[in-house]
């Protein structure tokens, strides 16, 4: 917008005949432009109007790049903070563990499905007994969705 504005005006500019002249005359993409000295100023206000709009998306855009910059330099001084904590509370931690005596964890049952403190391995017998399920006979199978019929 901004480049536009300022093509306009230094397309006026350039062309001494539109200044004299109670009626100005411009061609631009093959069109011929008549302009009375009225019209002429409200389009110098218009072109204007749209370089300050182009300066303020410009203006916006740049302080929205600070903006953003600086929560991402903010958030990476926080993790590197939250780290350096981090691996001071380790260091803490590690020192404590060597400085209290090792003792040996009571052994926990590593199968216990039925709860009753017995590694269920070690059991006689399972938690749930093997049920058997009689066997079905071969001429009763479903085949691709049809009841096979026995041989006669």
């Amino acid at each position: 917008m901004i480049v536009l504005a300022g093509a306009t005006v230094v397309a006026v500019s350039w062309d001494e005949a539109a200044t004299a002249a109670s009626t100005a005359t411009f061609t631009v993409f093959d069109r011929t432009i008549q302009l009375s000295q009225l019209e002429f100023f409200f389009a110098g206000a218009v072109t204007g109007m749209v370089f300050l709009l182009g300066l303020a998306l410009l203006f916006a855009g740049m302080r929205h790049s600070a903006v953003r910059r600086r929560k991402m330099h903010a958030s990476r001084l926080e993790a590197r903070d939250r780290v350096a904590r981090l691996e001071q509370e380790k260091r803490e931690l590690e020192r404590k563990l060597e400085e209290t005596p090792a003792t040996t964890p009571a052994a926990t049952p590593v199968v216990d499905r039925d709860r009753d403190g017995v590694d269920d391995r070690a059991e006689t017998t399972a938690p749930h007994p093997r049920v058997e399920v009689p066997r079905q006979h071969s001429s009763d199978q479903l085949v691709a969705g049809r009841h096979t019929r026995p041989s006669k």
